[in-house]
């Protein structure tokens, strides 16, 4: 694999680690796509490090099962201002 890569993978895992971001937001704040960031933490690092992979996954399904709420709140401060 290529060294710019596997840095970025480790980037990307480290980043949604210290801040329990969603693929969403950590894609938006590197500027790169969604599905960019979740083959890199999700494929990419279990060929890499498996350890760290199971850390950031446990993160990832967390947030995963807090979406329905999230989305809930947002539609609410949408229909909130009328």
């Amino acid at each position: 694999m290529n060294k710019d890569l596997m840095e970025r993978v480790f980037m990307l895992a480290n980043h949604i680690l210290s801040t329990h971001d969603t693929i969403r937001k950590t894609a938006k704040i590197y500027s790169i796509s969604k599905s960019t960031v979740h083959n890199d933490v999700s494929k990419r690092l279990y060929k890499i490090d498996k350890v760290l992979y199971l850390k950031v996954q446990k993160i990832l399904d967390n947030n995963f099962a807090q979406k329905h709420i999230r989305g809930g709140e947002a539609t609410r401060k949408k229909y909130a201002g009328k």
